[in-house]
């Protein structure tokens, strides 16, 4: 490959992934993602655009799509309790009793992530069949 065409390529790539972070940085703000610095992963000196806990809930709901799509069944209960885990960590944060940590927040943040989005699944399998009854 031309060192022109390799250029372009790398500009393209860098573009498109700024563009892609930066559009991550502002639904992250329209989510209510606080973004905060000491709260947030940095990578090569640049934090990223959500913090630790909204971070692993993008990848946790990433995960239950995957695991929609694959047909693997989640039940309630384990549904609830994902999404508990997140918020007792972060209650347990907010009432001053014990400060989490970036890697906590990023796990309870995917086991929430995967909770909440395995809750929707559930409710939208359960609204389909109300309505296929009808």
């Amino acid at each position: 490959m031309n060192e022109r065409l390799a250029a372009v390529i790398t500009a393209f790539k860098r573009s498109f992934l700024q563009k892609l972070l930066e559009s991550v940085r502002i639904l992250g703000n329209h989510s209510g993602c606080h973004q905060m610095p000491e709260r947030s992963f940095f990578y090569h000196g640049k934090q990223f655009p959500v913090c630790a806990r909204c971070t692993g809930v993008t990848l946790g709901q990433a995960g239950a799509l995957l695991a929609a799509a694959f047909k693997i069944p989640v039940s309630f209960g384990l549904s609830v309790f994902l999404l508990a885990v997140m918020g007792a960590d972060w209650c347990l944060q907010a009432f001053r009793i014990r400060e989490s940590t970036n890697p906590r927040r990023f796990i309870t943040g995917i086991c929430g992530g995967f909770g909440l989005f395995s809750l929707y699944r559930i409710a939208a399998a359960k609204a389909l069949a109300f309505l296929r009854s009808l």
